[in-house]
């Protein structure tokens, strides 16, 4: 008896359901809603009883791809959505400061000028993270044949200056955006089929861990602390392993975080403070996460 080399599939795709169930004749019982397959219908997917099965797609639709793609292992980098680069900084204070030579008591200008000189000195942050992505995505593979990309929120500011000093070398970089109430687009710097949006935050969260070797927080708000802190937890807690945690500007972390005082106050432990390190510039960075056995 011969065996075939390939077996035949015994059950159709679901690509191959979906086109027969559109064979059917119209009837009453076929038009009703009931008689649409699961798969198919979308106001049966989009009900509150299936929000498991949508945080399950959610968790295998960004994996599935990543393992077709041969990504293994990220380097992620979080930061403030807000910052801008220096030459976009550069041209905004220019143009603040023209505006107050000409209206000079215009309400309000002093506020501008303000926030126009800390967006540049702030730019300083996206410019670092540009580069940082860039010698990240430009390192050769590890012993194993294995390269780190970059990942990130997806969204801009520190992420697209993550993303785009990958793109400055022509490396894959991913984006992992969420959806929000307000307008939302991933930055044009992330490879398009490594560009993803999620509606959970927990699952997105778990997207940036699941391949991690280490993590960069640059200065941030809300969402760069929930990241940060939530990953702190896992590695303190030891329910993720040990990755390299660098906090980028020591005086700004300091400044809003009292990690001393948690300590002093006996909720946490001083070894606790070991899990992490600061960091001044992207040069920096890399030789720390060179020095780890992660990367």
């Amino acid at each position: 008896m011969d065996i075939p080399k390939k077996r035949t599939r015994l059950f159709p795709s679901a690509s191959e359901d979906a086109q027969s169930s559109k064979l059917h004749a119209d009837t009453p019982q076929t038009k009703s809603p009931s008689y649409a397959l699961s798969f198919l219908d979308t106001d049966f997917m989009m009900r509150d009883e299936l929000r498991p099965v949508r945080l399950q797609l959610e968790l295998l639709k960004p994996e599935i791809i990543q393992m077709e793609l041969n990504i293994e292992s990220t380097v992620v980098i979080y930061g403030s959505a807000r910052f801008k680069d220096s030459k976009t900084a550069k041209i905004y204070l220019d143009h603040i400061e023209a505006e107050a030579q000409k209206n000079p008591d215009a309400p309000d200008m002093a506020e501008k000028l303000k926030m126009a000189k800390r967006d540049l000195e702030n730019s300083r942050y996206y410019d670092e993270a540009r580069k940082l992505g860039r010698l990240i995505a430009s390192a050769d593979p590890d012993a194993n044949g294995v390269q780190c990309v970059v990942s990130t929120g997806g969204g801009p500011g520190i992420m697209e200056a993550a993303n785009r000093g990958a793109h400055d070398v022509n490396a894959k970089s991913i984006g992992l955006n969420i959806v929000l109430p307000h307008e939302q687009a991933p930055n044009p710097y992330i490879t398009p089929e490594l560009s993803f949006q999620f509606h959970y935050f927990a699952i997105r969260k778990m997207h940036f861990l699941i391949r991690a070797k280490a993590l960069i927080a640059f200065p941030g708000g809300f969402g760069t602390m929930d990241e940060l802190f939530e990953t702190l937890t896992l590695v303190q807690t030891k329910k993720i392993k040990p990755i390299p945690i660098l906090l980028f500007g020591k005086s700004f972390w300091q400044k809003v975080i009292n990690f001393d005082a948690l300590v002093d106050a006996g909720t946490v432990s001083l070894e606790d403070l070991a899990l992490f390190h600061y960091v001044e510039t992207a040069e920096e960075g890399w030789a720390l996460l060179n020095q780890s056995e992660s990367i």
